[in-house]
This record gives structure tokens, C-alpha cells and sequence, in this order.
């Protein structure tokens, strides 16, 4: 059965205020939450929109082993100036591989290992993350083009794949540290995520 939408509210934050809608997945009961602001405004028109995976550690915990907190954050800031646009934030921590093998991978991490090769030790995939709920999510807040907030070419296939008009990608280039720079150049020399040189 695909995901359901359950409930919706206002939801004030540090960087604007925002309505919070939450889809569930009557098979594993996940739930999948849309922040979205302004859709009201100009409907019918290409709005921003970032596709972001579940990090406790990053998000919650503010580790400096990946980047995640700081796009999450830099895209409610970037989507509040705008006025318009959709955070999808879904419930698969670890690219996917869940929080107990994503510290297990970490572990690996520590010993030298890069993203890719931690998990593939563990005998799991290098991405496990899939995306078709998005398209139940956008459908249901009428949202027809996107202009797609990411570096991964995985999400814009993904999207296009679904059948979503992505109109635009907007980079996002923020959070880099000194404990992430092996990370973020695994993103982009193992995964294909579209940094340029500079970047880092």
C-alpha cells in the first residue's frame, strides 16, 4: 500500500514559519514528514524543493562527520527567503541501512574506511534509500515542478524517474569541517554528487 497523509499543522522554527505535514506508510509505519511554506501563494509554479534523508547524529546531535544538519538548516533559511518551497524529509537514516548499522559503519569509518566501503563491509548496499513516496507527497501538496535542492544526481533521476518536472537544480554547498572533507570528497569522487573542485 503506498503512504498515507495523516495530519498537518503550523510549525513555527528558528528560520520561519513553516506547516508540517505527516504521511505514513501503512506497511512498516514510517512516517515521512513535508515542511512546506507559501505553496498557496503562487500555485501552479516551479517551487524549491529538497528531498532530505532522516540523520539523527547530524540533525539532532550536530555531528561534524557529515553535512546534513547544515543543508537542512541552510534549506529552511533558503526556502523562508524565497517565501515558497518543500523540505521532504523521509525516514531512512543512513543512506537507508538504519541507525544501529549507520554506527556500525561509523565505527568501520574511524578505523579508515570511506562511506562506500563501510557499508559494503557490513554486506549492505553503498544506498539503500528509494524515493517513490515523493511523489504521493508532492501530489498531495499540488506541487507540479520542482526546482530540486541537492548535489546527488541519484534524487534528480529519482524524481524524473516518477514522472516530477525538474525544472532546475539548485546546489548546495555548506557545512564543510575539517572531520568531513574524506566524506564529502567520497560524495563526490564515489557517488557522483555534483561538487565542483573548488568546493572543497
Amino acid at each position: 500500500m503506498p503512504i498515507e497523509f495523516v495530519a498537518t499543522s503550523r510549525l513555527p522554527t528558528a528560520f520561519g514559519d513553516f506547516n508540517i505535514s505527516v504521511f505514513q506508510d501503512p506497511a512498516t509505519g514510517e512516517e515521512h514528514v513535508a515542511l512546506s511554506k507559501g505553496l498557496e501563494t503562487a500555485p501552479n509554479q516551479p517551487v524549491l524543493v529538497r528531498i532530505h534523508s532522516e540523520c539523527l547524529t547530524g540533525d539532532a546531535f550536530a555531528s561534524l562527520k557529515c553535512d546534513c544538519g547544515p543543508q537542512l538548516q541552510a534549506t529552511q533559511r533558503l526556502i523562508n527567503e524565497a517565501g515558497q518551497g518543500v523540505i521532504l524529509y523521509l525516514r531512512q537514516e543512513g543512506r537507508g541501512i538504519g541507525l544501529t548499522n549507520k554506527i556500525r559503519a561509523y565505527a568501520l569509518q574511524d578505523q579508515g574506511h570511506d562511506t562506500v566501503d563501510a557499508n559494503l563491509l557490513l554486506n549492505l548496499p553503498a544506498d539503500a534509500r528509494r524515493y517513490d513516496m515523493c511523489s504521493i507527497m508532492l501530489d498531495h501538496l499540488q506541487v507540479k515542478e520542482v526546482k530540486l535542492i541537492t548535489n546527488n544526481p541519484l534524487k534528480l533521476k529519482a524524481l524524473t524517474d516518477l514522472g516530477i518536472n525538474v525544472v532546475e537544480r539548485v546546489p548546495l554547498t555548506v557545512g564543510r569541517n575539517p572531520f568531513n572533507e574524506h566524506y564529502l570528497k567520497t560524495k563526490r569522487e564515489r557517488m557522483d554528487h555534483l561538487y565542483k573542485k573548488d568546493d572543497f
